[in-house]
């Protein structure tokens, strides 16, 4: 119960935190927002430039506020208010004459003087109690402010003359004034040493952590996307209210109350708003929107939020656990943003923001809605990354539950089909241009990554299906992949001289500038870079498989092993590579894609003519196996003193056991001690070829160093 309850005082706290750091983002846009002429000479516009400097760096410097100084310094700003509030009240009641003969009606229902005075006896005792409350005065300070702030209510009782009145009042708030000014300095100490603090916090956080990591605490800390988010939807809400009462009060005066249901009651439909007048406050709305920076950051967080619970449902409804597929809600607002800044959307005037032109065709496709197709394809690429790796797990891991396997396959559908539609929606209704061929490129290159998905995803399960070793799929695979990569070469190559073509001829920006360098070099020569080298792995990789030794037939048999990579029989042929290891011929040239060393011993899979007339018929394990009748004998190795009886040729599948004391025993512990000090050992040709008639150089080492420890 208690945990609950702190976690409810936290969530409480951080929403005022969030609410407090809202006006500070309405200040700055209000004063980026603002154009009046200023005064005449140099004076004026100097007095301008300061007022814009000041206000932006106290909204800035509150901004960047921690909790704790917020809140002392919204309860300043409060009690300064309520000071206020209590002088102009003051100020206002003492500027009536005659205020106690006049018999009126107001608001409340009170019609005469005395009741008038104890309603503003009340308010002014409020504001009194609250200013005292908030600055923290004395009892004795605390009654003199309160008797200061009800002076004039006195003097209206009194029925003192008005200029006395005035007097009392003009007094009140001056002494008020001075009090209020006396509290504010004495905490410039306070003030002071909070300034100091943050800037030796912010000084000693650069210095350890850099730059970005100060960037990053300072987001987090002051929930800048939480704060932006209320920003947009506050202010789109406030004018969305105001528009919606405009609308109806223009309809009241027109007498169309009905909103074009004339048969209907206008008591009931007055509040109604027809389809043309719902999308003319609509495209309002969203005009208002993105009209500067600040609300473009706004309208991205709020783009953020739902791409953020759009992707975690997707993931969700996929069975996916992968947390890089969790960065839908970061992806989605920069490249809105970014795509904001490349078109200008908030330097254009509301007219071009929203409204389009007709030509002989169509109309033409706005800024914003560009952005926003621009955004979805980008979406739907994003969930495509998401799907793929979840349909290679369940084809690769042989799954057969339908349950598993149909929302992959239905969203993978779903991303096939939602590209067909836009680009026939768009082709339909707009004449061709740059930006619809880029649309539609950006839709043919989604449904080839799906089509390549389930092409992989459909060999997989036919492998999966089948029982026999199908040792072409890995060549199937790498062959659909290559072709839809280069295919996305080709559209990445197509969508760079398209986007040269719009900066060069259309609308040129800086942005689009850095973004067309940044599309050459990721989505062009990295991908161009990587598509090589890896063609050069495969092709080196097969032919290193090809010029090594092969076994088959009685040869074979007589080694009495396994793979070590799948860990199954060698049921037709093995390679052998030059440090004498075994391997499937299809899982060495896996390996080989990676990495060109053994899998066993990390020696280089370098083939030359000498190793390739050696008969060495050791298996992957170190044991022996005979060689065949027509072998010389000198191949046999020499007698071991004190040999086990029951020694055979070690199989991987089923490792025997050895006799503590042993010869076995101590060699094997000390090659897997010498293999777990240095993995990544590299050895050369020689340590491993058999010498001196047949004696393997690290067995001769393993003899000797047991001899020693007997001894």
């Amino acid at each position: 119960m208690a945990s609950s309850q702190g976690r409810l005082g936290q969530q409480a706290l951080a929403v005022l935190d969030v609410a407090l750091r809202v006006p500070c983002i309405f200040i700055i846009d209000a004063i980026f927002n603002s154009y009046y002429e200023p005064g005449p000479g140099w004076a004026g516009t100097a007095g301008s430039a300061l007022f814009r400097i000041v206000g932006v760096l106290v909204s800035s410097v509150v901004l960047l506020l921690s909790q704790k100084a917020l809140f002392k310094f919204y309860t300043l700003f409060l009690a300064v208010l309520l000071g206020a509030a209590a002088v102009l009240v003051n100020y206002h009641a003492t500027s009536h004459t005659d205020f106690s003969s006049v018999r009126y009606k107001v608001a409340l229902g009170w019609r005469n003087g005395p009741t008038l005075w104890l309603g503003l006896a009340t308010v002014q005792l409020a504001f009194g109690v609250a200013y005292v409350f908030l600055l923290g005065l004395r009892s004795s300070l605390a009654a003199l402010v309160v008797l200061d702030v009800m002076m004039p209510v006195w003097g209206l009782m009194m029925e003192l003359p008005p200029d006395v009145r005035r007097l009392v009042a003009a007094f009140s708030g001056a002494a008020l004034a001075l009090n209020t000014a006396a509290c504010l300095a004495a905490r410039l100490k306070w003030f002071y040493y909070s300034c100091r603090y943050v800037y030796l916090l912010v000084r000693h956080m650069y210095r350890m952590y850099g730059l970005q990591l100060l960037l990053k605490d300072t987001w987090k800390r002051i929930r800048f996307p939480d704060v932006l988010r209320v920003f947009w939807l506050t202010r789109v809400t406030a004018q969305a209210l105001i528009l919606i009462y405009v609308v109806q009060a223009v309809r009241r005066e027109s007498g169309d109350a009905t909103g074009g249901y004339p048969d209907r009651n206008s008591d009931t439909q007055g509040y109604l708003l027809s389809w043309d007048v719902l999308w003319d406050v609509t495209s309002n709305l969203i005009i208002s929107g993105c009209d500067s920076t600040l609300t473009v950051l706004g309208m991205s967080a709020v783009i953020s939020s739902v791409a953020h619970y759009l992707g975690l449902s997707i993931l969700t409804f996929i069975g996916s656990t992968e947390e890089e597929d969790k960065r839908l809600g970061f992806v989605a607002p920069v490249l809105f943003f970014i795509l904001a800044l490349q078109t200008g959307l908030s330097g254009l005037d509301p007219e071009e923001r929203l409204v389009g032109h007709k030509n002989s065709s169509a109309h033409v496709m706005v800024r914003l809605s560009r952005n926003m197709c621009l955004l979805l394809t980008a979406i739907l690429h994003f969930i495509q990354g998401m799907t793929d790796p979840v349909l290679m797990s369940l084809s690769a891991s042989h799954v057969s539950s339908f349950r598993r396997h149909f929302p992959v396959l239905l969203v993978s559908a779903a991303l096939f089909v939602l590209p067909v539609v836009l680009s026939h929606a768009l082709w339909h209704h707009y004449a061709i241009n740059t930006w619809l061929f880029a649309v539609t490129a950006f839709c043919v290159e989604l449904c080839l990554k799906v089509l390549v998905s389930l092409t992989v995803y459909g060999l997989f399960m036919a492998d999966g299906l089948s029982d026999v070793l199908w040792e072409k799929l890995d060549d199937y695979v790498y062959y659909v992949r290559s072709t839809g990569n280069i295919i996305e070469f080709l559209f990445g190559v197509v969508m760079f001289g398209n986007g040269a073509y719009t900066m060069m001829f259309e609308s040129g920006s800086k942005i689009r500038a850095c973004m067309m360098c940044l599309h050459a070099y990721f989505n062009i020569y990295l991908q161009a870079r990587n598509g090589w080298k890896t063609f050069i792995n495969r092709r080196t990789a097969v032919k290193r498989i090809n010029s090594l030794p092969e076994l088959r037939g009685e040869r074979l048999r007589r080694i009495e092993d396994v793979c070590a990579i799948c860990y199954q029989e060698f049921a037709t042929s093995a390679r052998i590579t030059p440090c004498h290891h075994y391997f499937h011929a299809l899982c060495l040239r896996k390996w080989l894609y990676i990495q060109d060393s053994c899998p066993m011993c990390h020696q280089k899979v370098n083939v030359d003519d000498d190793a390739r007339d050696r008969d060495i018929f050791s298996n992957n394990n170190g044991g022996y196996a005979p060689p065949p009748p027509e072998a010389p004998a000198a191949a046999a190795p020499p007698p071991v003193e004190n040999p086990p009886a029951d020694a055979q040729p070690v199989n991987r599948a089923a490792p025997p056991r050895p006799a503590p004391g042993t010869l076995a025993a101590v060699a094997g512990g000390l090659h897997h001690e010498l293999l777990e000090d240095n993995d990544s050992i590299e050895y050369d040709d020689d340590d491993w070829v058999v010498q001196n008639g047949g004696t393997p150089v690290e067995e001769e080492y393993m003899n000797d160093d047991t001899d020693s420890t007997d001894d």
